[in-house]
């Protein structure tokens, strides 16, 4: 801002070019009366002019992705936020991320969910200190169910999922995955054992990562949170209508919770 003054004060008071810029209008009033001051708006139309490069300048030079969530066109389906939740430990690495659930359209312009959301977990071993084999990965995505059994597991409670990514498919039985939460001896938290025999790869891998009692605590919270939207019920909580639900509930007393008690 003051380097833009700068620039705009020596071109209002020290070139004498500038009046040959002034309006006929204006120009007749200066003859009329040389002593009418005609720095103020000269200097304010410059300065405006120069804060239009200035901020077209900027706004060409943001992040395209960033600059569109700040005014996303109309019509469009809002930006994508991505995020996740990590706990290092010495010897292996553990991310959480949250998938969204898919809906599928129906003939009549609504919405039905065709997949519930699901929640992804990462185990990548320990390549070197604070350093993780991300390449060696292993993966286990937890369904909606597994996630409240991992919600209502107590302290001294431990839990285990199986999966088969091809069950169903020819090559159902070559890829094994188990996840075991069990609690650590002395109480403070659990482990996260992930076993993966996959014989279409020839592997055969274990990680295992321990998670204190505040880490998990963290965990659970942030279930708690997602699995509504993981089975899709923010959509519906969004598309209520309260002017419309008193229309169908007036002209028909049968209907949602009516219906069950007005048999």
């Amino acid at each position: 801002m003051l380097r833009l003054q700068s620039l705009s004060s020596p071109l209002t008071t020290q070139n004498p070019k500038l009046h040959l810029n002034l309006s006929p209008t204006k120009r007749t009033a200066l003859k009329l009366n040389p002593n009418i001051n005609t720095d103020i708006s000269t200097k304010t139309s410059l300065f405006v002019v120069k804060c239009q490069q200035r901020f077209t300048t900027n706004t060409s030079s943001t992040n395209n992705s960033s600059f569109a969530s700040q005014t996303p066109p109309a019509g469009t389906f809002p930006t994508r936020f991505f995020v996740g939740h990590s706990i290092y430990k010495g010897k292996a690495a553990l991310t959480v991320e949250p998938k969204a659930p898919e809906f599928t359209p129906l003939d009549s312009g609504a919405f039905k969910i065709s997949k519930d959301g699901f929640v992804l977990l990462q185990f990548a071993p320990a390549a070197g200190v604070r350093q993780y084999d991300w390449s060696r990965k292993q993966v286990f995505s937890l369904s909606v169910t597994e996630i409240g059994s991992l919600v209502c597991l107590g302290k001294k409670e431990s839990c285990e999922f199986f999966h088969d990514p091809f069950k169903g498919k020819s090559e159902e039985g070559k890829v094994r995955k188990v996840l075991k939460v069990e609690p650590l001896p002395d109480g403070s938290g659990h482990f996260f054992n992930l076993s993966v025999q996959n014989k279409l790869l020839n592997v055969d891998d274990s990680i295992y990562i321990p998670v204190t009692r505040a880490e998990y605590t963290v965990l659970i919270s942030a279930f708690n949170f997602i699995l509504p939207y993981l089975i899709g019920w923010h959509a519906f909580a969004n598309s209520i209508k309260p002017e419309e639900t008193s229309l169908v509930n007036s002209a028909n007393p049968r209907y949602g919770g009516d219906f069950e008690w007005s048999r």
